[in-house]
């Protein structure tokens, strides 16, 4: 019904933005791999799907159409709803999710809040003919796990936080980067800044 919204960010939250579309603010939820990229003020065009409920209609935001594409089909294996379905995309790519269903990893669907281990096995199950072949080449390489540092930088500005709080909470999360190895989720990281910048309110 609603295929994409475009206008002017008009506010941020660690879950949703507010985009500006002929003068209504839309408010869109997002995972934190998307709201990194957004900033307050500046124009975006965001691929959406809304999800209907008999007391809600929500507007879940994504990057592209493939991220919108891969979190409607993860609906249609049972159990998933859009929350779940979310939480996949925050803690992995796209891409990420169709090579841990073709190569059956059933680690990398348990790393997402609310999937145990039977819950994986089914997704795998389930999945395995519905998302299709990763699309890139796995991630590689120093200037993604260097690159991690600017984009949550950016993303902790772009929610509104001052340049020294942003330093503070990327120093704060640098250890989990590390242990995570040569590709840290952007998305996760800015979740674990979020609550060290909470705290220290």
């Amino acid at each position: 019904m609603i295929a994409f919204v475009s206008g002017p960010v008009a506010a941020l939250a660690p879950d949703s933005a507010v985009v500006e579309v002929g003068g209504i603010g839309i408010a869109v939820q997002c995972s934190p791999n998307t709201l990194s990229g957004l900033r307050m003020g500046q124009q975006t065009k965001l691929a959406t799907s809304l999800v209907v409920r008999e007391d809600s209609l929500t507007l879940y935001g994504f990057v592209d159409d493939d991220e919108k594409q891969v979190f409607e089909l993860l609906q249609t294996a049972s159990g998933v709803g859009p929350r779940l379905a979310q939480a996949m995309l925050a803690v992995h790519s796209p891409d990420a999710l169709r090579r841990a269903v073709a190569t059956g990893d059933e680690k990398a669907l348990i790393a997402v809040p609310g999937i145990g281990k039977k819950g994986a096995q089914k997704l795998l199950l389930e999945l395995k003919d519905r998302l299709g072949e990763p699309i890139g080449a796995p991630a590689i390489g120093a200037s993604v796990s260097q690159g991690w540092r600017d984009q949550l930088h950016a993303a902790l500005i772009g929610l509104g936080y001052a340049t020294r709080e942003a330093e503070e909470a990327v120093t704060a999360v640098t250890p989990q980067a590390e242990a995570a190895g040569g590709t840290p989720q952007v998305g996760q990281l800015l979740k674990a800044a979020l609550q060290t910048l909470n705290r220290a309110r």
